[in-house]
């Protein structure tokens, strides 16, 4: 029986994704080719990383971690294969750590170089969990992306991870941060302010409203107001400071921060897989 080397060994886990083990004991049986031998677990029924590439990962979860006080936001995108791995406690217990890991470590550029850091597994990084999720689980992991603001932010994402997002703020506290954010999960605005709005944009919809006073038979003189005071449903179906605030829809957004003395600045919004 050839010798099979610690060498050899993790090359072929680095390959397929499974125990020291298994790739030992097909290594042996392949006579230390490594072809031979990822074709010796397929044989088996064994499913590698390998075999399983291309695997759609549609589904998954978004994990945020935010701190007004600290300074410091965070949002990553967890894809995995099905809606139950999704939801285990595993996998959400995984995404909040690297998420957290991003916001108050070292931060990273790349999901990659996330993934390459200390995980709160002793011993283990982020890449080495996720290999050994994959070696129970027997589905992919796709870190798809991730996002880091060294700036006091606010952050919500919905129960089921489905949908997140990220507020960038000056002043203000945690609470009215994270509402803030829950605000923009749910009504998806386009833009911060009005002045972030394609000119053009406005422009069109004023044309648009005017055009349909004059067919209303309204007066000139009045026109103007009217098209004025129309252009709110424009700005509150896109523009984040002017939507009625959900959690109380006599006050906007904008309103609510200026009561706790928060400036918005920037807002990123996530869907799974979008």
């Amino acid at each position: 029986m050839a010798e099979i080397t610690a060498a050899a060994v993790k090359e072929l886990r680095e390959k397929t994704g499974l125990p020291m083990m298994e790739c030992k004991k097909a290594l042996q049986e392949s006579g230390g080719d490594q072809n031979a031998a990822v074709e010796w677990l397929r044989k088996q029924g064994i499913k590698t990383a390998e075999t399983r590439i291309g695997r759609e990962t549609s589904t998954g979860r978004i994990a945020t971690y935010a701190d007004v006080s600290a300074g410091v936001g965070a949002m990553i995108e967890l894809q995995c294969e099905s809606a139950p791995v999704a939801n285990s406690a595993e996998f959400k217990q995984f995404a909040n750590d690297l998420a957290k890991a991003l916001a108050t470590g070292k931060g990273a550029k790349t999901p990659d170089e996330l993934l390459a850091q200390a995980s709160t597994q002793a011993g283990k990084t982020f890449k080495e969990q996720k290999d050994d999720m994959f070696n129970r689980i027997r589905e992919v992991f796709n870190l798809s992306r991730i996002l880091r603001i060294a700036a006091p932010c606010g952050a919500y994402a919905h129960h089921d991870g489905s949908v997140a997002a990220l507020v960038q703020v000056e002043g203000g506290n945690n609470e009215v941060a994270k509402d803030v954010a829950m605000h923009i999960v749910a009504q998806k605005p386009q833009v911060v302010r009005k002045e972030d709005l394609n000119p053009a944009d406005i422009d069109k919809e004023r044309e648009i409203l005017l055009e349909a006073a004059r067919r209303e038979g309204k007066p000139e003189n009045i026109i103007g107001k009217m098209v004025e005071g129309r252009l709110k449903n424009f700005y509150a179906a896109k523009v984040l400071l002017e939507q009625p605030f959900i959690k109380e829809e006599s006050k906007t957004v904008g309103h609510l921060a200026n009561e706790a003395k928060m400036k918005v600045v920037r807002f990123e919004r996530w869907e799974i897989g979008k």
